[in-house]
């Protein structure tokens, strides 16, 4: 996926958006206010603290037109503390605010927060419900002088990591707080809407079609997506019944083919990687395919997003794996704070290495040879720390390529059979919740009976290329060979995947600008 969207010194520096407040004045209440940011390491100001979201229903209405978004969101939520006060992350015109059924005090403040005073304190451990009726044109909505709504000729797509729902639904942006949804969304007739989960139902009355969505597993905010436009559709099901739905765009051009033979093989992928990480753990599967000038590519939980650059250059069926790889790794089990990346990306990277080792187009071991090898120890790649690589090397190639090497120095650490073991056993120790590279660490200790702290903090956490005997320990890098009499250095030779998954390099490239201009690398 992705795109980083701000750094969080631009954040922090966004001008406040006005927006009208209840005119009457809060009395003094019991209890405090909850945070208005979950103290995120890159993003302090992301999420709300206070309470925790278990659904939300979110009821649209979508002019592609005029890229005009109405609607009516209902979020329930338990208290986590006494709250006088609490924030949703939100950006568009609220015109009113419930808490509980009644009507509630709102007012915006700083870039992106919702203030909300209910007309009573809410006593910890409480159910709540809040909904918020807005409106607004997404597209000319900027934070931070940026929106992530991606305006079409024929509608409007929201795809983005760090954040995105900002634009288009009021929410708790955190990966902490991960929530069920049903999305409906009401579409002039000829227009369709695609989001996450199982299609539920689709009618049409009046010139508007309105399409209803459910994901019914914790999904995170960002991985919550919705692309209005003309597609054409494939449904399917898989071996095991579970449906299977693809879109791509009407106007894709020359890119449409390739983008099909790519997405059409999420099947095959998803069943091969059950194979790796364990039971798929969603209710539906697939992708879609807008027409967006975009570079890059996201996870969106059950239905990845991809630009159609991506296939500028042919079919590449491994940015379809490096996706649905996040289905178990970033989407199933998330991050804990955004410095955690590297238990998305370093496995998704590593996961279309493996792709490679059974299509024969050269092993793991190999790629991560010729990876070790293609950077000189002067660098700047060997500077990123993937453990933690800050808020602007988030998406840095090293979280991917130095964070698949420190997977196969793992696996030659550990050997196959409990490397392989703590791959799935991860994705269901975790399942459904959130987890650490710490945690990950401690995880592959229990599990492989051995002691890798030192490992993980060659490749993961010192900012310096491992020297010949660290990569000789790890059975990285060059090979030595005999010749002769005397041994010599054989350096690595490129694998026939190499260039398929260089070209996905560009699939998290999140320079916001940078990525209006250039595609797959």
């Amino acid at each position: 996926m992705h795109r980083r969207l701000l750094a969080p010194s631009a954040l922090a520096a966004c001008v406040m958006l006005a927006i009208p407040a209840a005119a009457a004045t809060a009395a003094p209440q019991a209890g405090t206010p909850g945070a208005p940011g979950l103290g995120d390491p890159y993003y302090p100001e992301n999420g709300n603290g206070g309470y925790d979201v278990s659904h939300y229903d979110l009821r649209l209405k979508y002019q592609p037109k005029t890229d005009r978004l109405e609607g009516t969101a209902t979020l329930l939520a338990t208290a986590k503390q006494d709250l006088s006060r609490f924030n949703l992350d939100f950006a568009l015109d609220v015109s009113e605010v419930r808490v509980n059924g009644k009507k509630a005090e709102y007012r915006r403040s700083g870039a992106h927060e919702l203030e909300i005073t209910p007309p009573a304190p809410l006593e910890k451990g409480r159910e709540i419900s809040v909904v918020v009726r807005y409106s607004g044109t997404p597209s000319e909505v900027k934070v931070g002088g940026y929106s992530a709504w991606l305006r079409t000729s024929d509608g409007g797509v929201v795809a983005n990591e760090p954040e995105a729902a900002w634009w288009w639904f009021p929410s708790n942006d955190h990966p902490l707080d991960k929530a069920t949804y049903d999305i409906s969304v009401s579409v002039p007739d000829g227009s369709q809407a695609i989001s996450n989960g199982v299609l539920q139902s689709q009618s049409s009355k009046l010139g508007w079609t309105r399409t209803n969505w459910r994901s019914d597993k914790p999904q995170a905010t960002y991985l919550t997506t919705l692309a209005v436009g003309k597609f054409d559709v494939t449904t399917d099901k898989t071996a095991d019944g579970l449906p299977v739905l693809n879109a791509y765009s009407k106007d894709l051009g020359g890119n449409a083919g390739a983008a099909r033979a790519s997405v059409e093989r999420s099947v095959e992928v998803a069943e091969w990687l059950t194979e790796v990480f364990g039971p798929y753990p969603f209710n539906a599967l697939g992708g879609y395919v807008p027409n967006v000038p975009t570079g890059y590519a996201l996870e969106t939980q059950t239905r990845p997003f991809y630009s159609p650059r991506q296939f500028a250059s042919g079919a590449n069926v491994s940015v379809v794996v490096h996706e649905l790889a996040h289905q178990w790794y970033g989407d199933s089990v998330s991050v804990k704070g955004w410095n955690d990346i590297w238990v998305n990306e370093g496995f998704a990277r590593y996961s279309q290495w493996l792709w490679s080792e059974k299509e024969g187009e050269g092993t793991a071991q190999e790629l991560a040879d010729y990876a070790y090898a293609s950077f000189k120890a002067d660098d700047p790649f060997w500077k990123v720390k993937p453990g933690d690589p800050g808020a602007d090397n988030q998406f840095h190639q090293a979280v991917y390529d130095r964070g698949a090497m420190a997977l196969q120095a793992l696996r030659n650490e550990i050997g196959d059979k409990a490397f392989f073991a703590i791959l799935k056993g991860w994705t269901q120790e975790n399942a459904y919740g959130n987890a650490s590279v710490r945690d990950f660490v401690r995880y592959a200790e229990k599990v492989s009976g051995k002691p890798l702290a030192g490992l993980f903090e060659t490749w993961l956490f010192t900012p310096s290329k491992p020297d010949a005997p660290e990569a000789a320990r790890a059975e990285v890098g060059a090979r030595t060979g005999e010749r002769g009499e005397g041994v010599t250095v054989v350096a690595p030779t490129r694998p026939a995947s190499w260039k398929k998954i260089a070209a996905t390099n560009s699939v998290h490239a999140h320079g916001r600008d940078r990525d209006q201009r250039r595609g797959a690398e």
